[in-house]
């Protein structure tokens, strides 16, 4: 999910397996939806538009296996995991736009990256400062400026 701050409003790109398409959804409802936890459909909808099982996306949202069953269940993520699902769903859609669709994104953010020092941008990002320069390195790259 991308988003670019507006005043009150945010522009949101989400990058699924069948493309991307944006939509203007104002900031503080962002903020709203996360606080509360996103819905776990939300991490099934990223789960396949990257290609990996669960576990691996649990994984990167911090969640043990016992936990991503109970997520499961409750059908609700909790707001640290809405937020880093966020993070996740927000490179995405910054690697399609940059790769030209989901397919190149998919390839790119699970395979190891030079600029990344060999690391895969997917595990380089559990982190926001990680995903900060998996964001870093895909603007390099948009602009050229590839290292």
């Amino acid at each position: 999910m991308t988003r670019t701050s507006t005043s009150s409003r945010a522009m949101v790109s989400r990058a699924g397996t069948g493309g991307s398409f944006a939509v203007a959804v104002p900031l503080p409802r962002q903020i709203e939806r996360i606080r509360a936890g996103l819905g776990f459909h939300e991490l099934e909808k990223l789960q396949k538009a990257l290609g990996v099982t669960l576990e691996k996306i649990g994984k990167a949202l911090g969640m043990s296996r016992a936990t991503l069953h109970r997520r499961k269940i409750q059908r609700r993520l909790d707001a640290q995991e809405s937020e880093k699902l966020v993070r996740y769903q927000r490179l995405l859609a910054k690697a399609a736009e940059v790769f030209g669709g989901a397919d190149n994104a998919r390839e790119w953010l699970t395979h190891p990256q030079r600029g990344l020092g060999e690391a895969i941008p997917l595990e380089f990002a559990k982190t926001e400062i990680g995903a900060r320069e998996v964001e870093n390195l895909l603007g390099r790259i948009e602009y050229g400026v590839y290292s």
